[in-house]
């Protein structure tokens, strides 16, 4: 990922360009996720460009983290086996 700031001031609307940057992805794909509503933003000026807010990357940030953070806890839970934690079965060793 690029350079993200220790914090973003509150209210800052970057442009799709600065976002892209610090996410490592294309401008377009910074797009699609304004338009899906995961990125808050939106067009301004003449010709139009997008705007998305800092708040909104911080959001966005911080659920990305959550997921990973639960699909880390759901594979370490397939790998224990059912039948180890309640008693029967086969008990394998680890």
């Amino acid at each position: 990922m690029g350079r993200m700031p220790d914090a973003l001031p509150r209210n800052v609307l970057l442009t799709a360009s600065q976002v892209a940057d610090m996410l490592s992805i294309d401008v377009d794909e910074v797009i699609a996720l304004t338009m899906d509503g995961r990125l808050s933003g939106s067009r301004v000026g003449s010709p139009p460009r997008w705007r998305i807010t800092a708040d909104s990357l911080d959001a966005y940030l911080d659920a990305q983290v959550e997921e990973a953070r639960r699909m880390a806890l759901w594979r370490e839970s397939n790998a224990a086996s059912f039948p180890e934690l309640w008693g029967r079965g086969v008990v394998h060793p680890h």
